[in-house]
């Protein structure tokens, strides 16, 4: 008899100890998934700051739509890299939105509301944009080629025309006229593009005019060229790398020989002292190579805000006065690249046998651009056309109609 109740009643306090337990586990993991989106909202969704400005700290790529886009059934002939990419800034800014606490900072939770609001009208402005780079790009690294044109310089026998003929002329280079993505500025632009390459987006800006050619410094000039920032950042954002050329640039060889993976940011030199990690090189961006990370997106963000420090300047020199803030502030690596082998009018070695891209920089006015730089062509040919033990020989003629 003693022997039963002992052993009821241990029996009893076994189920008692089990059932305690597992309501003790039961609390902890309720507890754990309250404090999990607070938790979440610590760490990589803060915001850092530079210059004043706030700059998200998420990589910012593609979103759902985007990413949809890139990999949809209208992109038949494309062979696509599909890589998980981080949220976009805009999906990231929401969730962290819809994530906030009621008894959050409130100032936070609007700061939050206003990057979202101005991502999704970035995508809207650029809507199209994510498929067209992804058609454009190299599948194996998604690295794209970007140029811009407007009617005056897409015209027959104008800029584009040479543009074009240089990469057929050029050493080994007529493939990579495959990966280059033409952005037109206004719809007649558009169109001679559409007759004459495969990768064509359009981009207008309501109210401005871009069809006719620029004077320099020009209000709308001003415009034009500060809009291509806008567009090279959302590239970023939706994780490829990309070599921006001006349309006036003509390629003979390959330049990305020349461009490291150490460097975020590869660009061209108009005053190069030979020490290609001296960001007291002169920078010109009218040929620069950017990859896509944080500091590289908060850097084309920043570069552009400067746009309000600097009234009546386009983005060169913009970018020369900020350029040490950017590499203190965030990180960024620059390089550039000597003109013996990205040279322009400005600035270019005299061997024939490195040159890789020739610019007509240095030089205001679109008949004269066009009067030297068919000159350029016609030296190239003249080179190539040399036997190889007289190349060494060959020389540039002087861009007389430019530099006189």
């Amino acid at each position: 008899m003693a022997k039963g109740v002992v052993a009821e009643s241990t029996g009893r306090q076994v189920a008692s100890f089990v059932l305690g337990s597992v309501t003790m586990l039961t609390v902890v993991v309720l507890l754990q998934l309250q404090q999990r989106p607070a938790e979440e909202l610590t760490g990589a969704a803060m915001a850092v700051q530079f210059f004043g400005w706030r700059v998200p700290r998420n990589n910012g790529t593609a979103t759902p739509s985007e990413e949809s886009a890139i990999t949809g059934a209208g992109d038949r002939n494309t062979s696509v890299v599909t890589k998980q990419q981080p949220a976009d800034d805009a999906t990231t800014a929401a969730a962290r939105l819809a994530r906030s606490p009621s008894s959050g900072d409130r100032k936070e939770e609007q700061a939050v509301k206003k990057d979202a609001e101005a991502e999704n009208g970035e995508e809207d402005e650029f809507r199209g944009l994510a498929s067209m780079v992804a058609r454009a790009a190299s599948p194996d690294d998604r690295t794209v080629i970007i140029t811009c044109v407007n009617q005056a310089w897409a015209a027959p026998g104008s800029l584009l025309d040479l543009f074009l003929e240089s990469f057929v002329i050029g050493d080994g280079i007529a493939h990579l006229v495959d990966h280059v993505l033409i952005v037109a500025m206004d719809p007649t632009a558009m169109a001679r593009c559409a007759a004459v390459h495969r990768h064509c987006y359009l981009y207008t800006m309501p109210g401005v005019d871009f069809t006719s050619a620029k004077f320099f410094l020009s209000k709308d000039y001003l415009d034009l060229v500060w809009s291509k920032l806008k567009l090279q950042r959302r590239v970023l954002q939706l994780g490829y790398n990309f070599l921006f050329t001006d349309v006036d640039i003509m390629w003979f060889r390959n330049p990305f020989k020349h461009i490291t993976v150490y460097a975020d940011m590869t660009i061209s030199s108009d005053a190069f002292n030979g020490d290609p990690d001296n960001i007291n090189n002169f920078p010109n961006t009218g040929f620069f190579h950017v990859r896509p990370n944080n500091r590289t997106i908060a850097m084309t963000s920043a570069w552009h805000a400067a746009r309000n420090m600097f009234p009546g300047m386009n983005e060169q020199p913009v970018f020369n006065a900020i350029k040490k803030d950017l590499v203190r502030d965030l990180g960024l690596r620059v390089r550039y690249i000597d003109p013996a082998f990205m040279g322009g009018f400005c600035n270019y070695g005299k061997d024939l046998n490195r040159i890789c891209t020739m610019h007509a920089n240095c030089c205001v006015g679109l008949g004269r651009k066009l009067k030297d730089l068919r000159s350029v062509l016609d030296d190239w040919k003249r080179y190539t056309n040399m036997p190889r033990w007289a190349r060494h020989a060959a020389n540039w003629t002087v861009p007389g109609a430019c530099i006189h």
